[in-house]
This record gives C-alpha cells, structure tokens and sequence, in this order.
C-alpha cells in the first residue's frame, strides 16, 4: 500500500486503482479496483496477456481482439474469470454501487505506463 493511505500503490492508465500483492520474473499479480459508476479509460496492451479473476461488485468489460471488426460486452460478478490476450482492446465499467474489485494475473510482470495504449472504447 502507498504510505499516503490511499489504498492503492499506482493508478492504472485505464484509471483503475491498482496494489501490487507479487511480482516474480514470469509475471505479476495486482488486486484492481474501480469506484461506483466509474468508467475505465479504454486501452490495449502491448506485450502483456493478463487473467482477471472478479472479487466484488458488478460490471461489464468490452474487449475487441486483434484484428476484429467488432468487440462483445462480458457480464462480470465475483466469481467471472476471463482473459485478454496481447493487443486486445478493452474498458470496463462498475454498474453497481459498490467498488468493482478483482484480481489480475500479468505476464510479463507489469513493465510499465507505456504499455497500455489508448484506443477508441464503447462507453
């Protein structure tokens, strides 16, 4: 955790809060949260994959592969796993009103803020 008390150690890109639990050399493992009604910024990834496993809340994630025309939108509730592989584009979304808290497995570890690229999103 940060020393200011904040609850997280870093903003995402996306906007998301972000705690780092791991990190080892093949990847990293972060706990996500995004408050009420908030919207993510939408973003792909350069080289990393990641898992995300949902913890809390209620939400939606869009994610659009590589080379596809269209994305679909993934309902998502504690105990909905997914992936999104390199160059996926994505946002999400907390539709209730509570935090949307989940855990993200990364690999490679996290290697930095110019990772995550803007793209044009759904919401």
């Amino acid at each position: 955790m940060d020393a200011g008390g904040s609850g997280y150690d870093c903003l995402a890109p996306d906007g998301s809060e972000i705690r780092l639990l791991l990190a080892r050399k093949g990847g990293s493992l972060v706990h996500c949260s995004l408050g009420a009604g908030q919207v993510s910024g939408p973003v792909r990834h350069q080289t990393v994959e990641e898992l995300w496993y949902f913890i809390e809340g209620q939400g939606e994630v869009w994610r659009r592969p590589p080379g596809a025309a269209t994305g679909e939108v993934t309902l998502v509730r504690p105990g909905t796993a997914l992936d999104l592989p390199v160059a996926t584009h994505f946002q999400f979304r907390n539709t209730s009103t509570r935090p949307l808290r989940f855990i993200i497995v990364t690999m490679p570890p996290w290697p930095g803020d110019e990772e995550a690229v803007p793209v044009d999103g759904v919401w």
